[in-house]
């Protein structure tokens, strides 16, 4: 496991609205932007109850936003990676991924689900996995861009807010406590791809909140 001591929050980010750049008749809120800080807070249960961050936006309100898609984060190293990777060097700003949250100094496939952390005044909860979607192809405008993502299995993680509060650049990232199972990000985002071996990791450990666990089941019955 990485050293997590200089784990922090590089940039904060919020939505520019903008048309989904897949094409689809909707308002899209992939193109996040540096802001000075963000209010996060609880969101309803369901998709369509939006952002845990306030000022943020969600166009597509059936597979994002609501209370375990309440903010996103993605690694700073792994923009620069893929920066290499696509040879487009400098193209991918904090926020290019549409994260709420660009981090450095932790490896967030690392982390537990259900992993507790403060930053800033707020504490978050590592939730669940980030499935590559066609609004991210379109915003990135790379070929195969869905299966690219998916093969490297670093998806970034999503957290619900349990207790709301106000994050800004440079805050620190504190771990509290340990979650007593040994899921990962990257193991559930293994299960979410279709993984059944993770899967049944997954279910054993009971780890997911239900709508999730269920699938991890029906996928493992299949």
């Amino acid at each position: 496991m990485t050293d997590r001591s200089a784990a922090r929050v590089l940039s904060v980010n919020v939505a520019v609205p903008r048309p989904d750049p897949s094409g689809a008749g909707r308002v899209s809120g992939i193109d996040k932007r540096p802001a000075g800080h963000i209010d996060v807070f609880a969101p309803g249960p369901d998709y369509g109850d939006g952002s845990g961050v306030v000022g943020d936006v969600i166009g597509d309100s059936k597979h994002h936003g609501g209370a375990q898609k309440a903010v996103y984060a993605f690694a700073r190293e792994e923009l620069d990676f893929w920066c290499g990777e696509l040879g487009r060097p400098g193209a991918f700003a904090n926020g290019a991924f549409g994260e709420n949250l660009t981090t450095v100094g932790v490896d967030l496939g690392e982390l537990l689900i259900n992993q507790r952390v403060r930053i800033g005044t707020a504490e978050l909860e590592v939730s669940v996995v980030r499935q590559p979607c066609r609004t991210f192809a379109g915003w990135l405008g790379e070929k195969g861009w869905v299966k690219k993502f998916s093969e490297r299995g670093l998806c970034g993680a999503y957290f619900r807010v349990a207790v709301p509060g106000r994050i800004a650049a440079g805050d620190e990232i504190h771990f509290l406590g340990t979650p007593d199972h040994d899921i990962t990000m990257t193991t559930a985002f293994r299960a979410a791809q279709g993984d059944k071996d993770a899967a049944a990791r997954v279910v054993a450990a009971e780890c997911m909140p239900e709508m999730y666990h269920r699938r991890m089941v029906a996928l493992i019955k299949r």
